[in-house]
């Protein structure tokens, strides 16, 4: 798995754990949720740590917990 993929994972996971979805939670961390959607949809190769900081922010977690999976130990470049 590279980052990217990783990245998408965790997002997707978030949502799915706590029945939201990315453009309502994109808006509530300030972000409009296509900077989220460009990243989904592969238009992005390469994610802002603002971007996913915005993410956090409106699902109500910080880096840490977002970034608090053995998967990102493991990723390849």
């Amino acid at each position: 798995m590279d980052l990217n993929s990783a990245i998408i994972k965790r997002i997707e996971e978030i949502c799915n754990e706590k029945k939201i979805n990315i453009c309502e939670t994109a808006l509530n961390g300030g972000k409009s949720p296509s900077a989220i959607y460009d990243l989904i949809k592969g238009r992005t190769k390469c994610s802002k740590v603002s971007t996913i900081k915005a993410f956090c922010q409106g699902a109500g977690i910080t880096l840490a917990e977002f970034f608090n999976k053995e998967y990102f130990n493991e990723f390849e470049d």
